[in-house]
């Protein structure tokens, strides 16, 4: 029988796929508290290597950490050069839509 694995642990594996990324964000923009989305997008970045995001997006690796804080408050462009360095991009649809 296969050992237990650390929930972290199996998350941080799981994410360093794409489309389970992509997913695991979209879910957590669904919620209504904006600190859900920046703690997915903290999970997705340290699944990617913070450090790497970091030098990726040209943002220091302190102020990544700070922006994706419990009480971060990303400003858009940081929040773009985030996405983007992971791969992602934000859009805007009409509620209908979804």
């Amino acid at each position: 029988m296969p050992r237990s694995v650390p929930y972290d642990d199996y998350l941080i594996e799981a994410l360093k796929d794409r489309s389970s990324a992509e997913a695991y964000l979209k879910a957590a923009l669904e919620e209504d508290d904006p600190r859900v989305f920046l703690l997915a997008l903290r999970d997705v970045a340290q699944a990617r290597g913070i450090g790497k995001v970091a030098a990726k997006s040209k943002l220091n690796r302190e102020s990544l950490y700070k922006m994706l804080s419990k009480r971060g408050n990303p400003s858009l462009q940081s929040l773009g050069a985030l996405l983007s360095s992971l791969g992602f991009r934000l859009t805007v649809e009409s509620k209908d839509a979804a």
